[in-house]
């Protein structure tokens, strides 16, 4: 099972459309007067375009390769070169371009994975909380999945359906859902008894109503708090598994395949696995301090 940190958060109550907009608003103005969550914010804004333009920005093809610039270090160092910034690796190809196609797989992959959990999760979360005998039944198999080792399971998916952008994104999207079911349905069956959600259901609303118009509104701070937690979890289990071989086939570039690459040039080539490594460590950190920015602004906990 994927763990993603695991923020204690109280809903606030925001049953009206009126109280989503004041949501967006609070949310907007704590991030604008949060200068950590803006540092961590505007470095995964980069990512993204890198990602969004990596055809634009790559100096290079990121899999051209060129025997005679094999193993080229950074241009500061001796023997480095402004054309290849950031050096290059074993067969010749340019660190920095495959830096920036890289992370077209790493955010694509988990920005993916992370909507598609979150829907799922979410709707299951719901269900569960406003039927109880299906909840039931869903919660024993959240529980029954928790309980298998989850690395080891996807390595074992991976071998059997072969490694691909779109096996990643199914096996980290199918055991993703379980964090947010669990989280939304526990707020939902809090809710639920509000006296605004008795009085719509003494008018005769239905479940379907209730839950998208009086429910799904109060559980949202939450749920968007643990989407940056879970995603910054899903790019870590991305690279993981590309670092042990069982993620996007070579030679497309993975910062997790490229740290792999280079942990056998440690003591020759230090920039082969320094720069990936970086940039899964900048990316993840960012991704959470944007999310505990979200945690103290959404939180009535923390609120002033």
């Amino acid at each position: 099972m994927i763990q993603a940190k695991s923020p204690d958060i109280v809903p606030a109550p925001l049953a009206t459309a009126r109280g989503t907009v004041t949501l967006r608003q609070r949310a907007l103005r704590g991030l604008l007067g949060h200068k950590v969550a803006l540092v961590g914010l505007g470095f995964l804004v980069l990512m993204i375009l890198s990602m969004l333009l990596a055809p634009i920005l790559a100096p290079h093809d990121p899999l051209a390769q060129d025997v005679t610039r094999r193993l080229r270090p950074p241009f500061w160092e001796s023997g480095g070169s402004f054309e290849n910034i950031l050096g290059t690796d074993q067969f010749g190809r340019d660190i920095l371009s495959r830096l920036i196609h890289g992370a077209r797989v790493s955010l694509a992959i988990g920005f993916g994975c992370t909507i598609v959990t979150s829907v799922v999760g979410v709707a299951l979360g719901m269900i569960a909380g406003l039927r109880p005998r299906i909840g039931d039944v869903i919660m024993r198999i959240a529980d029954a999945q928790i309980a298998f080792p989850y690395l080891v399971l996807a390595i074992a998916i991976v071998a059997v359906t072969g490694p691909g952008i779109q096996n990643l994104v199914l096996i980290l999207s199918i055991f993703g859902w379980v964090q947010f079911a669990r989280l939304v349905r526990a707020d939902v069956m809090a809710v639920k008894e509000k006296e605004y959600v008795e009085a719509a259901r003494a008018i005769g609303a239905s479940d379907l109503r209730i839950a998208l118009q009086h429910v799904l509104p109060n559980v949202l701070s939450p749920v968007i708090v643990v989407w940056t937690f879970m995603l910054a979890q899903i790019i870590i289990v991305e690279s993981s598994l590309s670092f042990l071989g069982f993620g996007v086939p070579p030679p497309t570039p993975s910062w997790g395949s490229m740290l792999s690459d280079g942990r056998v040039y440690l003591d020759t080539a230090w920039w082969l696995g320094t720069f990936p490594g970086l940039a899964i460590m900048l990316t993840v950190l960012s991704v959470n301090l944007l999310g505990d920015a979200l945690r103290d602004i959404l939180d009535p906990r923390f609120r002033p």
